[in-house]
C-alpha cells in the first residue's frame, strides 16, 4: 500500500509514496513529516567475504535498519543475522537473492572460499542477482593487493555496473546513502522536486496543444507584457517557462496546455455542486464535474458559481442602464478558485470542490498551507509559497493571479467591503474557504423547488455546460424585469416563458443548462422558448453566446 512522506527543505518537499506509522521527526533542523501505511519494504542483501568485511557488514546492517529515513523504506538482509534452518547455507543466499530488490556486494582484496566449482559464494550471489535482473550496487574497497581471482571477478563486474570506492566505514555508509536515494528517485518512489516540476513518464510533446500555447501567448503579452511573438515555436515556450527539457514534459505543462490533461492526472477535475438548503443532501439539484486544463477548469468553476447566484440591480437615475452588483465579489469568488486549483495536492487523489449552499459557498482543495504559514497570515501580505511554482508562474503571467501573496488578503477586504462577513479558512485534511452569503436575500429552498417543479411535460435536464463568464462584469447592465408585466403583454406569453424572463431579470447571465433545471425542461424547449420572446422583441442576447448576458426589452407604453 502506498502513502506519502512530505520532508520539508524550505519551500521544497520530499515526496515518497510508501510508509509505515505517522512519526514527526527533526532531521538536521529540518523537519521531515513521515506521512505511512503498512507496508512491504524493499529488501537488500548484502554479499561479501564475510571474514574480510564482518564489521562493515554488522555496521552497514545497523545503519539501514536504523536510520530515519533509510529505515523506514528498507529491510537489510546479512547470513549473520538468520535464524538456524534446514537449508544449506548457499542455498539460503541464493534464495534471498531471488526474493530481494536490491544486490549490495562489497568487495576487496579476498576472493573466498572457491570449492569445488571454484567459483566464490560471493561470485555466485552476483551472478544470481544479475541472472534475475536485480539492481546491483557494487562498492570497492581501496587496497593496493587483491587475489588474482578476485581482480577477475571485479573486472567481470565492472564491465557490467558502474562500482563505487570506500576507505573506510563512513565513506562507505555515504556512497551507499547516496545511491539507496537514487534508487527512490529512479523507481519514482519520492521525489525532491515540487510535483508540477516532476517530469511525467508517459507524455511527451505529442501530447502538447500547440493553439493553447499560443492562446496563452496573446493573454500574457496584453497582461504582463511576455517578451514572446504568438509566431514563437511552442517549444520555445515551453523551455522558458521550464515545462519541458528535451522531449520530457513536465507535469506543469500537461495541466496548463496538455491536449487531455485528465488522462494523465485524472483528479485534477474540478466538482461543482449546488444545494438548494444549507445542508450537503441528496438528490443533488447541480452537478458538474469539469475538465480541460487548469485555464478552462478556471472558467468553468466561476462561471457555475456566478450564473447561479444573486445580482443586485441598482436604479437607472444616472444612465439609461442600471449598476449591477453580485452578490458575492467577482475577484474573491475567482481568487479562491484559482488558488485552489493552482496550489492544491495533486498527488491526492480528491479533486477541488465548489459547493454552494443557501447560505454559503465552500470550495476545498486537496493539500494544507504550506510549512510556516499560518491561517492568520493569509488575512495581511504575506510571502508567496506556491505548492506549485511552476503553475503558479504561467497563472500569474495570463492573469489569473493578481500579485503574488496579496490575493488572500484582497479577498477578504472585497467581502468585507461589500457588507458580507469575512471568509473563512480551515486547514484541516483539505483546505477549505468559506464564503457567507446574505441568507435574507438568498432564494429559499421552497421557493426554489417551487420554480423547478413547474415547467413543460417533457422534462428532461441535461448536462450542458453553462456559458463562459466574461473575464470582468460590465459596469452596467440592463434593469431587471418589472415585477408586473403588461397585461396585454402577460397574456401573449406562456407559463415557462414568464417564469423564464423573471428568472433572466433576476440573473442576466443565466445560462441555458440552468434555466432548463430551473424550469425542469429541456434544453432544447428552453432555446425555442428563447427564439420566440426574441421575435416578439423582448429579449436580446448581447456579446454573444460566450461571454455575453441576456438583455430584457421593455416595450413602449410598457413604463408606468
Amino acid at each position: 500500500m502506498f502513502a506519502k512522506i512530505l520532508l520539508f527543505f524550505g519551500n521544497y518537499e520530499l515526496q515518497i509514496r510508501r510508509g509505515g506509522t505517522r512519526v514527526l521527526l527533526w532531521f538536521q533542523k529540518k523537519i521531515c513529516i513521515f506521512a505511512f501505511c503498512k507496508m512491504e519494504k524493499i529488501k537488500i542483501f548484502i554479499s561479501s567475504v564475510q571474514s574480510e568485511f564482518a564489521e562493515e557488514r554488522a555496521l552497514l546492517f545497523d545503519y539501514i535498519r536504523t536510520d530515519a529515513l533509510l529505515g523506514q523504506m528498507f529491510e537489510p538482509f546479512i547470513f549473520e543475522k538468520t535464524q538456524a534452518k534446514s537449508k544449506s547455507a548457499q542455498d539460503l543466499y541464493l534464495e534471498q537473492v531471488e526474493v530481494c530488490d536490491i544486490y549490495i556486494g562489497l568487495f576487496g582484496e579476498k576472493y573466498g572460499y572457491a570449492g569445488e566449482e571454484g567459483v566464490s559464494p560471493t561470485e555466485k550471489e552476483y551472478d544470481h542477482a544479475a541472472q534475475f535482473s536485480k539492481t546491483r550496487l557494487i562498492y570497492l574497497k581501496k587496497t593496493s593487493e587483491r587475489e588474482e581471482k578476485e581482480a577477475a571477478f571485479i573486472k567481470k563486474v565492472e564491465q557490467q555496473v558502474v562500482r563505487k570506492l570506500f576507505g573506510d566505514f563512513p565513506e562507505l555508509k555515504t556512497e551507499v546513502y547516496i545511491s539507496l536515494i537514487r534508487y527512490l528517485e529512479e523507481e519514482e518512489i519520492i521525489r525532491t522536486t515540487p510535483f508540477d516540476a516532476t517530469f511525467n513518464q508517459r507524455a511527451t510533446l505529442e501530447d502538447i496543444d500547440p493553439e493553447k500555447v499560443r492562446k496563452f501567448i496573446r493573454k500574457a503579452r496584453i497582461k504582463r507584457s511576455f517578451p514572446f511573438e504568438e509566431s514563437a515555436d511552442f517549444r520555445e515556450i515551453l523551455l522558458h517557462l521550464n515545462l519541458i527539457d528535451g522531449e520530457r514534459v513536465a507535469n506543469a505543462a500537461l495541466l496548463l496546455f496538455g491536449k487531455k490533461p485528465q488522462r494523465f492526472m485524472i483528479t485534477s477535475c474540478v466538482k461543482c455542486a449546488q444545494f438548494y438548503g444549507n445542508k450537503t443532501t441528496r438528490p443533488i439539484p447541480s452537478l458538474h464535474i469539469y475538465e480541460g486544463d487548469l485555464f478552462e477548469l478556471i472558467d468553468q468553476a466561476v462561471s457555475f458559481v456566478m450564473s447561479r447566484i444573486d445580482v443586485a440591480v441598482g436604479g437607472r437615475d444616472k444612465s439609461p442602464v442600471a449598476d449591477v452588483t453580485p452578490e458575492l465579489p467577482l475577484f474573491a469568488v475567482t481568487e479562491a478558485i484559482v488558488n485552489a486549483i493552482c496550489h492544491r495536492d495533486y498527488t491526492s487523489n480528491g479533486s477541488v470542490q465548489v459547493e454552494l449552499y443557501n447560505n454559503r459557498l465552500a470550495i476545498s482543495n486537496p493539500g494544507q498551507l504550506p510549512y510556516g504559514l499560518t491561517l492568520a497570515m493569509l488575512k495581511r501580505k504575506h510571502n508567496s509559497r506556491p505548492a506549485n511554482p511552476l503553475i503558479a508562474n504561467p497563472l500569474y503571467l495570463y492573469g489569473s493571479i493578481e500579485q503574488m501573496g496579496t490575493g488572500t488578503e484582497k479577498m477578504v477586504d472585497s467581502c468585507i467591503e461589500q457588507g458580507l462577513k469575512a471568509p473563512e479558512f480551515e486547514n484541516g485534511f483539505d483546505f477549505t474557504v468559506t464564503f457567507w452569503r446574505k441568507e435574507a436575500e438568498v432564494q429559499s429552498a421552497d421557493s426554489s423547488n417551487a420554480i423547478k417543479n413547474i415547467g413543460d411535460k417533457d422534462a428532461n435536464v441535461t448536462s450542458e455546460l453553462p456559458e463562459k463568464l466574461p473575464e470582468k462584469l460590465p459596469e452596467k447592465l440592463p434593469e431587471k424585469l418589472p415585477e408586473k408585466l403588461p397585461e396585454k403583454l402577460g397574456k401573449k406569453l406562456s407559463r415557462s416563458q414568464k417564469l423564464m424572463m423573471k428568472l433572466i431579470s433576476e440573473n442576466s447571465y443565466i445560462s441555458i443548462s440552468l434555466l432548463a433545471e430551473k424550469l425542469q425542461i429541456s434544453a432544447t424547449t428552453v432555446k425555442n422558448n428563447i427564439a420566440k420572446l426574441k421575435n416578439k422583441g423582448l429579449l436580446e442576447r448581447i456579446n454573444g453566446a460566450k461571454g455575453g448576458y441576456w438583455k430584457i426589452v421593455e416595450k413602449e407604453g410598457s413604463r408606468k
